[in-house]
């Protein structure tokens, strides 16, 4: 649909025209009238009144065939400017359609609800001016000028929409390269996260104490001195202190380490002693004099170190296999 206040520019200059043509019939009329009456008395005239009427004939013949002061006064264009205005006029509607169609692709917010601009003002004053170049060329004028200030017109709401969509692009290039950095970061932060997260458990693993692999030894008997019998007095020992089973396993690979339950064992180096490697061996004194020579004396002072500082077995185990020592 046309946009009707754009044809009204096109409208006058078509008014104008018709005037124009109206007024010169009536100039063409009046100068035929003139010089018919001028003829006749040319004919029936004295030759002096010849001779002066041949003067007044001549100033009438200048005064008929001249052109009429508001018509030289007017600027008559030439074939070139009308086809550069209607050059003008296709070049801005062309623009104004592939502004239009660009946008509709892009699917882009232009900031604007109206994205396609008006070209049926200006298509109409094309029309009108070629129609117009048919009448004598002083016509066109008024037309020349409508396509010529119609083309400015759309070519500059072109332009307009063209910038708003070459700022809608740009920024959502920007919005597109803000998000991938974004994920980037977060990938990478994620990366980390998770390579923190697998060297904290490493050493998490590395420094928890791995579960003790007790050595058992079997046929012995509670009382006597070999490893075997040492370690059936210290089961025997284990529920005077609330301890079941799964606390033995830790004492004996607690106990292995130490001193192979070997109750004459002796570190030369620090001057532990005895199946626990009580240092000095002579705290062992406090469960009983034969220290030196009886597994019981020995075991017994060791499970009460054990639960005064460690709580169990296990406790101890534990400490041992992080530093070292208990």
């Amino acid at each position: 649909m046309r946009n009707h206040t754009s044809l009204l520019p096109a409208r006058r200059t078509v008014r104008r025209a018709e005037r124009r043509l109206r007024r010169r019939p009536v100039l063409l009329s009046a100068t035929l009238a003139i010089g018919v009456l001028a003829t006749a008395g040319f004919t029936t005239a004295t030759p002096a009144s010849q001779a002066e009427a041949s003067g007044a004939l001549t100033g009438f013949a200048l005064a008929s065939y001249s052109t009429s002061p508001s018509v030289a006064a007017e600027e008559v264009p030439s074939a070139s400017a009308a086809d550069e205005a209607v050059a003008a006029a296709n070049a801005a509607v062309t623009a104004a359609t592939a502004v239009a169609s660009d946008i509709a692709a892009s699917g882009l917010d232009v900031g604007t609800p109206v994205t396609t601009v008006d070209t049926s003002g200006l298509e109409t004053a094309v029309e009108q001016l070629q129609r117009a170049q048919a009448l004598p060329a002083m016509y066109s004028t008024d037309f020349t000028e409508a396509v010529t200030t119609l083309a400015a017109s759309v070519s500059e709401q072109a332009q307009g929409l063209r910038g708003r969509l070459d700022a809608a692009v740009a920024l959502k290039a920007k919005q597109e390269a803000e998000e991938k950095a974004r994920k980037e970061a977060e990938a990478a932060a994620a990366a980390q996260a998770a390579a923190e997260a697998e060297a904290a458990a490493a050493k998490k693993a590395s420094s928890t104490p791995s579960a003790p692999r007790p050595v058992y030894a079997t046929g012995g008997a509670v009382g006597g001195t070999s490893p075997a019998d040492a370690q059936a007095t210290a089961r025997s020992m284990l529920g005077g202190y609330g301890w079941g089973d799964d606390q033995f396993g830790c004492l004996v690979s607690l106990w292995q380490k130490e001193s192979g339950w070997n109750y004459q064992a002796y570190n030369r180096s620090s001057g532990a002693y005895g199946i626990p490697q009580a240092l000095p061996g002579s705290k062992m004194g406090s469960a009983g004099a034969d220290w030196q020579t009886n597994p019981a004396t020995q075991i017994a002072w060791g499970l009460g170190y054990i639960s005064g500082r460690y709580g169990s077995p296990c406790g101890a185990w534990s400490h041992s296999q992080s530093t070292g020592w208990y």
